[in-house]
């Protein structure tokens, strides 16, 4: 197939999907001629916006895991959002060493469903929005290594394609979707940090670039120790306060961090579906 136009379409609160997601696309660009064009939706106003797209267009496509799913506030986006009119697409999941568990299928079946044509799929690792240990560093330089060889068949693949395919990529994942993953205490009682948001100590030099980088709007701009939106624990006012300034303290919170960073040390592969 003839591709005229390349996409890198994505969310990234602290940059590690927009890692991946831009590195496949300049290297298919490098195969397939057209340079690539970023749709980057990780602020709100981004998601104001519709993104539509072509038969003759490679849309590059990814988003975060969140409890084993995409995020359930995103959803509402991805299913108004994005209209593929055509176009092949690549699902694209970073999961913090765990397991992305269903959400590269229910980003897959998203895209289908939008008019995408799904031609291959990836879950790549990224350091855990919770954490500074678990996939300390990932992607690194192995996993952009991987991304390279499987941007390089993805490229052979669409080249030797006479037509869109007709049916989706295969990836792993169950139908239908399961829940979110749910944590649990060491009693096996499920721990509710869906409303936990993070505290500012009294580093704070009130710059405001917390609030300017919250994917949710969450933070207040007036004062930023107030977070008066609904936090999603992406990491990014966390990750990236140049004082250090944001935290968590809930218990709960602090609880299922620890036993993640236990449970799952271990180095997580990368799943590639060509």
């Amino acid at each position: 197939m003839q591709i005229k136009n390349i996409f890198s379409v994505y969310f990234s609160a602290t940059g590690t999907t927009k890692t991946v997601v831009e590195r496949l696309a300049q290297n298919m660009s490098a195969s397939l001629g057209p340079v690539p064009q970023t749709r980057d939706f990780t602020l709100p106003q981004a998601r104001t916006q519709q993104y539509t797209f072509g038969p003759e267009d490679l849309v590059l496509v990814g988003l975060p895991v969140y409890a084993g799913r995409l995020p359930n506030l995103l959803l509402p986006f991805l299913q108004t959002g994005l209209t593929g009119g055509g176009a092949l697409a690549v699902p694209v999941v970073l999961f913090g060493n765990r397991n992305f568990d269903d959400a590269l299928i229910e980003l897959r079946n998203i895209l289908e469903e939008h008019g995408f044509h799904t031609v291959a799929g990836a879950a790549f690792v990224g350091e855990h929005s919770f954490s500074t240990t678990l996939g300390a560093h990932r992607p690194d330089a192995d996993d952009l290594a991987q991304a390279d060889a499987f941007a390089a068949q993805l490229a052979e693949k669409v080249q030797q394609l006479s037509a869109a395919p007709t049916q989706p990529a295969t990836v792993e994942g169950e139908t239908p979707i399961r829940p979110y993953y749910t944590p649990r205490d060491r009693h096996g009682v499920p721990i509710n940090i869906l409303k936990v948001k993070p505290k500012t100590s009294d580093a704070c030099d009130h710059c405001g670039l917390c609030a300017a980088i919250c994917p949710m709007g969450a933070i207040s701009i007036e004062d930023p120790a107030q977070v008066p939106g609904k936090c999603i624990k992406c990491g990014a006012c966390v990750k990236r306060c140049p004082r250090g300034a944001k935290y968590y303290d809930d218990a709960g919170y602090l609880y299922h961090k620890s036993e993640l960073e236990e449970q799952y040390a271990r180095r997580a592969a990368v799943k590639l579906f060509l």
